[in-house]
This record gives C-alpha cells, structure tokens and sequence, in this order.
C-alpha cells in the first residue's frame, strides 16, 4: 500500500485555513502518486495543537465538527484520508469532548479512534478537557487490517512522570486485534533528544505488532511549543524506512519496503538552532508580525538571539538596538557592530546617558547619602527597557528578550527591564547551552565558508550586564559551569536538594542556587513565553506557587 504522511503547520482554531491545508495536500498527494490509498494527516489537524481552554468554548467544538463537515466534501475522491480533529464525547458520559482521528473515504466518514492516553504532565493538560477511548478499532482498506494509535498511545512503555503507571494499556488492546499497519497520527513537541524517544518506541511496537508503523507529526510552533515534524516510516523488525524534515509536506512510503537498522544521530544543536528558528518564525507569523528588534549588547545572550532572529525573519527584518551607558565597554559597541554586519541587519544606537543622569538627579535629594547599588542598576536596565518597547512600538516590530534559563532561573533579570519582551527564544536554554550553541553556530558557518557571525571577543570575554564598573556575572552568581549543572539536575530532572548534594555538589552551595530559584518565581511568573527546547522549561510545564515555603533549603 502508498501510504503519505502530510505534515502541517496547523493554526489553532483557524479552521478554515487548516482545512484548505489538508485539502490541497490532499489533492497534491493524488497527483503526485495515482497509486496512493491513504493520506494521513496529525493529531488535531483541523483545530491545531494545544487549544488548551478554547475547547471550554461550546463554538470551539462546533467549528470542528463544521470543518469535518465541509472537509469531506473539500476532498478528492479515491484515497482514504485520516485527519485529527476534536469532536464530541458521544458516550452519555464523562467529559465533554475526545481527541480523535477520522478516516474520510469518497465523502463518507468510514472510521474514527479516539486517543486513550490522555497526558497531564509537563505541558500537556489534556484530561482536563478530553474523555479517554473506550474501545480500539481497525480500520479495513486495500486488504490491510490498520491500527490507530494517536501520539500518547504508543508512549504506554515508558511512563512519562517516574513511578507512575497508566490504568489501561492501548497497545496491548491495539495488538489483540492483529492488525497489519498501525499509524500513529502525533502532535508532538520538540525538545533535544526526542526524536530518539519516539523512534524506539515505535520500533518496539513494529516489532511487537509484526506490523510497519507510520508515524505522522505537526510542523511549525505554537507560542512556546515547537513540533519539528520528522515523520517517519519503519518496517515490522522495527527498522526506519524513511524520515521526514521540518518542512511542511508529503512523504510517500511503500508499507511493503524494508528499511535499514542505521540511523543517523541528530546534532543536538543543529536540532536546537532549527527548534528555535522554527519557535520564532512560527510565533512572530501567527502573532501577525514581520519585522523583530533586538536589544544589543555585544553579550552572547544578545548575540545568539540575534543570530536566530535573522533567519527567522530575514535580516533585512530585524533591527538591533544598542544602548550603551557610561558602564559600557568600547569592545561591546564595536561587537555588535560586527555582530549586525556579519547578518546584514539594520543597527542603530540610542545612548542612555542622557535619561540615566536625568534620573539620578530627580532622586539626588532622596538618595543623598546612600551607596550607588542595585537600584541605580536596576534602573538602566528598564531604562533600556523602555527604549526597546517604545522602538517596538513605533515601528511595529515585535521585541525578542535575551535572558537565558540560568539568568531565570536564579532571578538574575530585571522586571521591566531586560526581561521587557513578547518571546524568549533563549529562555530555555542554560548559559553553558548558549555558549555551545553560538560555538556550534559559527563552526557550521566557517565551515560553509561563510563569516561566522558572532565575534570571538564576545565568546571569551567574561559574561557581564555592565551595570557598574568593573562588574561580571560571577559577583552574583556561581561559576556557570558548577550553577547549570545544579540547575540541570533540579530543574530538568526535578531531583531535591539532599539528592543533588548526594552527587557530589557542595551542600552550602545547593542551599544558595535552590534559594534563588525559588524567590525568582515571581519574576518568571511575568516573564515572556520560553521556546521549550528541554524535557522541562519555565512556563506551562512547570507550575510552581509563588507564596511558598522553600523546603528545598533543607539541602
């Protein structure tokens, strides 16, 4: 059987606009393969991912059912086509909606299967909204015997939160009706290392059914989800067929052709630039924005974001913005000039001196006496803060913040300051990890024979905001070396203080970064949405109280 795998970047509750997608792709796939019986399209094709409280909204579940509608007579005649869509719970019990796929066949509906496994870990949220499948089914077409298994449904090996159990085992179910294709229709986020996870998994349960597995995900981004899309195609041993990239499109696979057992391993921070570039196109397009302005301060935060920004926008798109104080070294002007050469991007220069100095006066009377220290600091960062929002709206362009995950983590930001921004591509990336990746970056470049973009200077010199003189990152903070790995361990992993310090971490010290991170939630808790690019990022996926007490202390 010709089988395509129709990745979309689908638009949350653009119904129209998702139809028309799946349509033409639809149409597309019938043109460029007459032989071709099924057209498969990802989880909540037609509404996007996640709609998270939209499907509260009663006119959310009926501009599904209407897209469905309108979709079966939008489509070709011949091939089976599968399309994931929100529909309602028809059951008499329980919640009010299901997270199914449906089979399209010559205008008619010939199959749906609803999703079992509805995740409530980390970002997702979806027993919240969604009534499990009650029942597996097969669908029978050109003489295979095929199995719907939607995203989580295959993830039934390897529970998601450690020590947990799931109550019911779709496979198994799936796997005692024998059938001969199973088709995993996925809306699943990106983050490093996860392509690998849903390759074994689905390996395992080729070789369990016997059977090919075909699995179809999302592209694009919505606001701090990423989905890189990959699908894939593996034979019954288990073994990977063919792969899909990132781009919006078809993949035809022959469920009769045998793969290889060899994969090629992805490079983390090719993965990782990718994520981000993707993160930043997909949340300025769908928020209705083309041009993006970036603070500049010859830092690597800024530096990287840039980078990133200029692919996703085009640089002839981005402004940089530089705002030097009397705290400013020559060599950060003279980097980001660099920096916006080596992309082609507009930089303009707005000094804040002048403002600086304005203030201080207005508060001389009130600060007679008192050291210069964390306010005055403070203040010219939401001085530069303000000049950024203000360029932003002047002209339109959406502003891009540059903190990193250690600098949210630990609260070393300032709110209204440099934290002023509508998306943190970086967010989620810790200092060590930016380091990695702007190295990675410029190797890529050199080794295209291209300049590297970001300066060397900016790569070795001491990490500093420059808010007073002589200032460096390590005043406030530990080695980022010593800090990201506490961090790793307590924020990714989720380990406690004594767990931390029982491999090998100073106690004092574990104390010190735990403490921070807790008094910093209030911060986070106004930050801007974070790219996830980790198992675990600031935001929805980590819910933590404000007003608590901080027994990570106990370290």
């Amino acid at each position: 059987m010709i089988v395509a795998l129709a990745q979309i970047d689908a638009v949350v509750g653009d119904f129209a606009g998702n139809r028309a997608r799946i349509a033409r792709l639809a149409r597309e796939a019938l043109e460029r393969e007459p032989r071709v019986s099924l057209v498969v399209f990802p989880e909540t094709a037609l509404c996007g991912y996640p709609p998270m409280d939209l499907l509260d909204q009663e006119s959310f579940a009926e501009g599904s059912l209407a897209a469905l509608r309108a979709l079966q007579k939008d489509l070709p005649g011949g091939p089976a086509v599968a399309v994931g869509y929100v529909d309602r719970n028809r059951s008499g019990s329980g919640k009010p909606l299901v997270n199914a796929v449906a089979v399209i066949r010559d205008g008619r509906i010939v199959f749906t299967q609803e999703k079992t496994l509805l995740p409530t870990y980390d970002v997702f949220d979806e027993a919240r909204y969604f009534e499990p499948a009650r029942e597996r089914r097969i669908l029978e077409l050109g003489g295979l015997r095929i199995g719907f298994a939607i995203c989580e449904d295959i993830w039934w090996e390897e529970p998601a939160v450690p020590g947990s159990r799931y109550p019911v085992d779709p496979v198994r179910d799936l796997l005692d009706l024998g059938p001969d294709l199973v088709v995993v229709p996925s809306a699943s986020p990106f983050h490093a290392g996860k392509q690998e996870t849903r390759l074994r998994l689905a390996s395992n349960l080729a070789r369990e059914a016997s059977a090919p597995v075909l699995y179809c995900n999302l592209v694009g981004a919505t606001d701090s989800l990423v989905f890189d899309g990959r699908s894939f195609a593996l034979d019954p041993r288990g073994n990977l067929v063919l792969q899909a990239g990132w781009e919006e499109g078809l993949t035809f696979v022959d469920t009769g052709a045998v793969g290889t057992s060899a994969r090629d391993p992805a490079d983390r921070w090719d993965e990782t630039e990718r994520a981000l570039v993707s993160g930043i196109r997909g949340y300025m397009g769908k928020c209705g924005f083309k041009k993006a302005l970036v603070g500049i301060s010859g830092g690597i935060d800024s530096a990287i974001v840039a980078v990133l920004a200029a692919q996703a926008v085009g640089a002839e798109n981005l402004t940089l913005l530089g705002m030097p104080s009397r705290f400013s070294s020559e060599g950060s002007i003279s980097d980001s000039r660099y920096l916006a050469q080596a992309l082609g991007a507009r930089m303009e220069v707005l000094p804040i001196e002048g403002p600086f100095s304005a203030y201080l006066d207005l508060f001389e009377l009130h600060f007679r006496g008192l050291p210069f220290g964390l306010a005055e600091e403070n203040l010219q960062a939401r001085i530069r803060g303000a000049l950024l929002m203000t360029w932003s709206n002047k002209f339109g362009s959406l502003l891009l913040t540059t903190g990193n995950k250690s600098e949210l983590a630990c609260g070393y930001c300032t709110l209204y300051g440099d934290m002023c921004g509508a998306l943190a591509p970086i967010g989620d990336l810790l200092k060590t990890e930016v380091y990695a990746l702007s190295r990675a970056v410029n190797e890529r470049r050199r080794s295209e024979g291209r300049t590297p973009p970001i300066p060397e200077a900016t790569l070795t010199k001491p990490p500093s905001a420059e808010l007073r003189p002589g200032q460096t990152d390590q005043d406030s903070l530990p080695p980022y070396e010593v800090l990201d790995a506490i961090l790793e361990l307590y924020i990714v992993r989720n380990l406690s203080g004594p767990e931390i310090v029982d491999r090998g971490h100073d106690p004092a010290l574990v104390r010190r970064v735990l403490q921070m991170v807790g008094r910093a939630e209030y911060k986070r808790r106004q930050a801007a949405p974070v790219l996830k690019v980790s198992p675990r990022a600031f935001g929805m996926g980590r819910r933590i109280p404000i007003a608590r007490v901080l027994h990570e202390t106990d370290a």
